[in-house]
């Protein structure tokens, strides 16, 4: 009898492994892909492009650019509003970056000289 509580107990653990893993594909297969940019990619003036799209956590930007003069750093509010990579800063530099957004507010910048100010970052808010 003791055989039987013990596989069934497995049996449950199993079905509920099944169920997260279910649960956390679907929550992928929902998230929507986002060129930054548009087709011109993430270039000067693009601090303007997520105006009026709904991101939601789990979407994946995709920073496409030449990776010999841009690159894309993930700061925080004060490094986007003063267009500088703190120490400790994530640094994309393939030049086909996908990034996913988590819940809330997500900056990025370029941090080559000047580029930033040029409008080369953006400010996404994530629900």
């Amino acid at each position: 009898m003791s055989q039987r509580r013990g596989s069934a107990s497995m049996n449950m653990a199993t079905v509920i492994i099944s169920l997260l893993c279910l649960l956390v594909l679907a929550q992928s297969a929902n998230a929507a892909t986002y060129t930054v940019g548009g087709p011109g990619g993430w270039t000067y003036n693009t601090d303007t492009w997520p105006n009026g799209k709904k991101f939601r956590a789990g979407d994946v930007l995709i920073f496409n650019y030449d990776s010999t003069t841009h690159n894309v750093v993930a700061v925080d509010k004060s490094g986007h509003n003063s267009c500088k990579a703190t120490g400790g800063a994530k640094v994309f530099s393939s030049g086909k970056d996908q990034i996913r957004l988590a819940r809330g507010q997500n900056y990025f910048i370029c941090s080559i000289p000047g580029h930033c100010q040029s409008g080369m970052k953006v400010s996404i808010i994530a629900v």
